[in-house]
């Protein structure tokens, strides 16, 4: 059996996953299949002996969607690196950048018509009631020669994929919400065209004052828009795999013959000698057979500071060596390293995730044949019942009316503009509070939340090293302290000697000259200035030195996750700094209101367990998980939805990337990295958590605003149909006009529209 997955073409709503998983389903050979509208991609499992890829895809061709199955490297006659470079990773994105711009080209030449037609529309109604003046003949006449004209170019146009899920619905029986546009705009479109082609003659047996070709342009155009926005917003679904892809290393320059040789990264071989200079990524995973190095690893560890690497210690593919030279011996290339395997855990883990439905697409394939069992029966009735009681003229004339009535007040309007115009509303409330929404199915999913794991670097605490405490055991000031280790550390490459110089230059601090400045291999660094040598260092250098000094007084620091640099001169310590990754001021307000919230928080750390627990005590999160690293992330995110925990990850990391992927809500921080924010579903700018309480509550505030926006628009449909259909006028004499049927139909999409509009007032 294979287990393969390939991307989609064609999809454009929620339901159209669940049509192709029938589909194929079905046909033989397919053990399982699983579709993602999020990703749009679909997972299958099939026995190559009975069909393949390009068989498959026929099968759902004739619906409007096709796998995308690119030619092998031996069809084309090419190695495999050539056949990459030939298909390229932006391929598809690039298709639907094309598909995006001719959405975008199509929905701008609609909106002014739709304008147009909404205030003739409007007039019309005002004028029957006395509101506005009546249209003069001649004004009257021209509208309805020019409307025609522009809702032909709409339907046809704008609304060709509506026809066609109108068009496939009959051939194939499949519906979607494709299909209840299609199926009401070209009612409305058909009974005004009928009118207008046939006035004279159908005068004497229906009303043929009333057309409808203000509904279709109006209609098509607002769900033309929404599938426009949301299109573009999903835009970037696959930068994620992309952007772990370039952090991989081309080259790599290693020993082969005692000679350096620069070849590519798929040529490096177990064993082989590579050597990394300055600032330069390591191209696969090794062991240092010779020389030490800082190595930036926040793209696996997510810590901020870069670590110290010397012979014997492994270093990683994709880090960056950022100090010095060293050569290392390969152990893992190719697919073997961690790189990779983070690349293929965030492959499964957007993949994994099951469709989305929304309530409309459930609903559309029971929706549409009952509305149209309904609007048929109504004519049969007045036709056979109506005809003994009005005569059959008469009858007809109601018959029509009811059948167009039932359809046009039918018209899924208001349901496809429940849950877009709410959704476009809250993600433009969530950009201006600096929270950027990826999708639809991100935020309507975060409002179910009810457990939010965070990584505690970058996104508890500022992700970089800095000064946070100064005890001062000297005669000097503060400043005068900070000056001499300031003036030492600048000579220093460490991260830390760069945390105590950006300190002193933030505050003005005097950084003076030295002399016979030496580092002390693992222990800090000595300098002379004005005459006085000075020492900076660890606990070791100064006992080196036999300086008295109480120990003691570090550990009540050291256990807080802080790391001390020490200054002395010969004879005694003059102070210690402490360094530490600063917790943000918004973290223990925003811990606290998630727990108002009733949402249980867990932070997970790959730092020591009794720094991370001090952290966590200082925040509020007594659930706090060390140790932890780019696997075990996952596995604790999967451990909890197993328990029905329904999750969002917030980290800012590569090495977040698949349990950001993973998680129900992936929540990236706009300080991490891009592949971080890109994986995820939510980013929260400036790396502010406070915003995610926010994102939670826009989300809450969203779904209700489409719960209502829903109950509306099949509120007005509920009762429409018996007024539409003439059940009240054996009764009362009620007949719905179709011109009541228009305008309540965009009734129901003013109320939808603005009640979606409400969540701009909303308090966050």
């Amino acid at each position: 059996m294979d287990i393969q997955t390939y991307k989609i073409r064609g999809m454009h709503c929620a339901s159209c996953a669940s049509v192709i998983e029938k589909t194929l389903k079905k046909t033989d050979g397919v053990t399982s299949i699983e579709v993602n509208y999020g990703t749009e991609t679909a997972k299958i499992t099939f026995n190559p002996s009975k069909t393949n890829p390009r068989e498959l895809s026929k099968h759902i061709e004739p619906l409007g969607y096709s796998l995308n199955v690119p030619s092998t490297a031996e069809e084309m006659g090419m190695s495999p690196s050539e056949h990459a470079a030939h298909l390229g990773l932006n391929q598809l994105k690039k298709e639907k950048l094309a598909e995006v711009a001719d959405m975008r080209t199509k929905v701008f030449s609609a909106i002014p018509l739709a304008i147009f037609a909404a205030f003739v529309m409007g007039w019309d109604i005002l004028a029957e009631y006395s509101i506005a003046p009546a249209m003069s003949y001649i004004s009257k006449e021209f509208f309805r020669h020019l409307l025609p004209i522009f809702a032909t170019y709409i339907l046809f146009v704008v609304g060709k994929p509506y026809l066609l899920g109108f068009y496939r619905f009959l051939r194939y029986g499949k519906a979607n919400m494709d299909t209840l546009i299609g199926i009401g705009t070209v009612a409305a479109f058909l009974y005004s065209f009928a009118v207008s082609a046939f006035e004279d003659a159908l005068r004497p047996f229906i009303n043929v004052e009333y057309q409808y070709y203000d509904v279709t342009i109006v209609v098509i155009t607002f769900i033309a828009l929404g599938k426009y926005l949301e299109a573009r917003s999903k835009i970037k679904t696959g930068d994620a795999i992309e952007k772990l892809l370039n952090l991989q290393a081309k080259t790599a320059l290693v020993v082969r013959d005692g000679k350096e040789v620069e070849i590519l990264v798929n040529d490096v071989e177990h064993g082989d000698l590579i050597i990394v200079k300055t600032g330069t990524k390591i191209p696969v995973d090794g062991v240092i057979a010779e020389g030490s190095s800082f190595i930036d690893e926040s793209m696996v560890t997510g810590e901020p500071m870069p670590a110290q690497k010397k012979v014997g210690d492994g270093v990683v593919s994709g880090t960056i060596n950022t100090s010095g030279s060293f050569t290392f011996k390969a152990t893992k290339v190719g697919s073997e390293t961690l790189l990779a395997q983070i690349i293929r855990m965030v492959e499964e883990a957007q993949g994994s995730k099951a469709p989305i439905q929304t309530l409309a697409d459930k609903i559309s394939a029971v929706f549409v044949p009952i509305v149209l069992v309904i609007a048929f029966l109504t004519l049969g009735a007045w036709l056979i019942i109506g005809s003994q009681y009005l005569g059959f003229s008469q009858a007809l004339s109601f018959g029509l009316i009811s059948f167009v009535g039932i359809l046009v007040i039918a018209c899924p309007c208001a349901l496809g503009l429940a849950t877009p115009t709410a959704i476009i509303v809250g993600v433009g409330r969530g950009a201006k509070e600096g929270i950027l929404i990826k999708d639809a199915a991100t935020l309507e999913k975060l409002h179910k939340i009810n457990t939010v794991v965070i990584d505690k670097t970058g996104t508890i605490t500022k992700g970089k090293p800095t000064l946070v405490d100064i005890q001062n055991l000297s005669t000097l000031s503060d400043d005068g302290l900070i000056s001499i280790l300031a003036s030492l550390e600048k000579k220093s490459e460490h991260p830390i000697a760069h945390a105590i110089v950006n300190y002193a230059q933030e505050r003005d601090i005097a950084i003076s000259e030295i002399s016979d400045f030496e580092g002390v291999q693992g222990k800090g660094l000595k300098g002379i200035i004005d005459n006085t040598e000075y020492y900076a260092g660890n606990t070791k250098l100064i006992s080196d030195l036999r300086i008295l000094f109480d120990g003691s007084k570090l550990n009540e620091f050291t256990l807080q996750g802080k790391t001390p640099i020490i200054l002395a001169t010969k004879e005694k310590a003059l102070g210690f700094v402490m360094v530490a990754d600063e917790i943000k001021a918004e973290s223990i307000r925003a811990i606290k209101d998630l727990h108002a919230l009733g949402i249980k928080v867990v932070m997970l750390t790959g730092d020591d367990e009794r720094a991370a627990k001090y952290i966590g005590s200082l925040v509020g999160i007594n659930d706090v998980v060390a140790h932890v690293l780019p696997q075990s992330k996952l596995e604790k995110i999967k451990t909890l939805q197993s328990q029905g925990r329904v999750v969002a990850m917030a980290g800012d990391g590569v090495n977040d990337a698949p349990a950001l992927a993973q998680a129900d809500v992936g929540i990236a921080m706009g300080t991490g990295t891009d592949v971080a924010i890109e994986t995820a579903g939510i980013t929260l700018l400036h790396g502010d958590i406070s915003k995610l309480v926010k994102a939670i509550r826009l989300s809450r505030l969203t779904m209700r605003g489409i719960k209502q926006n829903l109950f509306w628009a099949f509120a007005y449909n509920v009762i429409g149909f018996p007024l539409a259909g003439g059940l009240f006028y054996p009764f009362f004499g009620w007949l719905l006009n179709p011109v009541f049927a228009g305008s309540a139909m965009a009734l129901s999409s003013v109320s939808v529209v603005g009640n979606s509009l409400r969540l701009k007032t909303k308090k966050l």
